[in-house]
């Protein structure tokens, strides 16, 4: 049966870096379309919690461990993908480590929030990480 008769359920994570204080967020360049910057995140599997999901995709995306902190939203716009239509639960978590891309990620890095390449987010990443700086 395709399309899907609802939505695609997604995560993502704003992850801080603490290395041993504040170091920025991860980015990930995405190595598949569409290009650009975005939050490492990915699918939820049918019968996974969307906690386990969102811990399972940053270990896979960017190679760490994540302390959850807090659901920061969920994000629904049906435009926000322009792949399919996908409704994300965006958490704010934490680690200890630097990021290593792996998966999708062509690269993972570090920002500085003052840094954030805003023209360069792919999806309505922009819109979400304004909504943290805001928060």
């Amino acid at each position: 049966m395709w399309p899907p008769l609802t939505p695609y359920l997604t995560v993502d994570g704003i992850v801080k870096i603490f290395n041993p204080e504040f170091s920025g967020i991860v980015l990930i360049k995405r190595k598949n379309p569409p290009l650009g910057f975005a939050l490492p995140g990915g699918f939820v599997d049918r019968g996974e919690k969307v906690e386990n999901a969102l811990k399972r995709e940053m270990k896979e995306e960017i190679n760490l461990d994540v302390n959850i902190e807090k659901l920061l939203g969920v994000y629904s716009d049906p435009k926000r993908d322009p792949r399919l239509h996908t409704v994300s639960c965006v958490f704010i978590c934490s680690a200890n480590n630097l990021p290593k891309a792996g998966d999708d990620a062509k690269d993972a890095v570090v920002i500085k929030l003052e840094d954030i390449p805003w023209n360069e987010l792919v999806f309505d990443h922009a819109d979400v990480l304004r909504d943290f700086l805001s928060r």
